[in-house]
């Protein structure tokens, strides 16, 4: 995707540095765009605990360079493997609920397996960084592909309305940034708006880190999105007055049986589509699905830090004037300030995902296809 003159994609191996991962830091968005590098499997973890880098497809990205740059620590050692191995468990617990993390770190172990005993260190590290660089290359077309099946389901939808403009709500951040490029939900967006399709997005601030005020409307604004942030709360009420045609959000981790783990509000988005007869949609790779999980009530929801809901945070110290600054504020590791929006010392509890049941849910948005919300549609479109 396009950032002012020069296009990004959210996570790169330098060319001019091969032992260093860049990516998009997520924190300081939109008040600043910096670069973050990342040289070692502890710059890895942080970068993924600390949520400079989110969202499903890209943490499992992140998690796969981070298998690499482990390797690179390690490949002096006697026996890399075992190194890497505790590396690869660090990695899988950064962030519990998405499966693409998993997934991802399962993938270049497999690599390092295949190659041990039969390669030099030179090589096998050669061979980790294409396994890398092409699971995000593979990424990236299965979200290019979901912008396309998505991109159907919204041409219908605008021809049912005679052209006249489309109305979709999104939750989150499902977006280029979340992803390696295109995104998952807001691919088949973007597909639309670039093919002529007269559509209007609404964007759920999404507390309490706000990814769509500070994240979605962003990118949205970035490539020519028409669109306008909303209180969480809000969505309800636009859907009763008939302001909103369509939702489409993203996925974290999907269950056999088609319930789609999301960000916290997913769920009530999807109870007040059902309530008014709307569509919803949720849009993610096939490797999203959790096939070893039927039951809702066996995902991890991860629960975080309660700072995230005391506090606003991500905005730049030299962003802030003077003023500004005599706000009771604590001063954070970095270049941001965080700004209490409550008693320091509020309990807090701050799940970070909620569970859609697939009977709320009108279809899935795949890289393979649209499938119904169910075990059997699911296991044909896997096949």
């Amino acid at each position: 995707m396009r950032v002012g003159e020069r296009e990004y994609r959210s996570i790169w191996n330098d060319e001019k540095d091969l032992a260093t991962v860049r990516v998009i830091d997520q924190r300081t968005l939109p008040f600043s765009f910096d670069i973050l590098a990342l040289r070692s499997v502890d710059d890895v973890c942080m970068a993924i605990s600390a949520m400079a880098v989110r969202g499903a497809p890209l943490i499992g990205a992140a998690a796969a360079w981070g298998i690499y740059l482990s390797y690179l620590e390690h490949s002096g050692d006697k026996d890399p493997v075992v190194s890497v191995l505790t590396d690869a468990a660090r990695l899988k617990a950064t962030r519990p609920t998405a499966v693409n993390l998993t997934w991802a770190v399962d993938n270049m172990m497999e690599e390092i397996m295949n190659f041990t005993g039969k390669a030099e260190p030179l090589h096998a590290t050669f061979l980790l960084r294409k396994k890398a660089s092409d699971l995000c290359d593979a990424e990236v077309e299965r979200c290019r592909q979901i912008g396309l099946h998505g991109l159907s389901v919204i041409r219908e939808a605008s021809l049912k309305k005679n052209g006249q403009t489309l109305n979709i709500l999104t939750h989150c951040n499902a977006g280029w940034l979340a992803c390696v490029d295109y995104g998952t939900a807001l691919a088949p967006v973007y597909m639309a708006h670039d093919n002529g399709i007269d559509l209007h997005v609404w964007v759920d601030e999404t507390r309490p880190r706000n990814q769509g005020g500070r994240l979605t409307a962003w990118e949205l604004r970035n490539h020519g999105v028409p669109c306008t942030l909303i209180t969480d709360n809000a969505g309800g009420y636009l859907m009763q007055s008939g302001r909103i045609d369509m939702v489409i959000v993203g996925c974290d981790r999907a269950t056999a049986c088609g319930d789609v783990v999301n960000k916290t509000g997913t769920y009530l988005k999807a109870l007040a589509a059902h309530d008014n007869g709307i569509p919803f949609y949720s849009a993610f790779p096939v490797s999203t699905f959790d096939l070893a999980t039927e039951k809702p009530e066996d995902v991890p929801i991860e629960e975080r830090d309660g700072d995230e809901v005391r506090t606003f945070e991500g905005i730049p110290k030299s962003y802030l004037n003077e003023q500004r600054e005599t706000l009771h504020a604590t001063s954070m590791p970095g270049k941001t300030q965080s700004f209490f929006i409550c008693q320091h010392d509020m309990p807090v509890s701050n799940y970070g995902f909620d569970i859609t049941p697939a009977r709320l849910i009108t279809g899935i948005i795949t890289d393979r296809g649209i499938c119904k919300a169910d075990m059997e549609s699911i296991k044909k479109i896997l096949s």
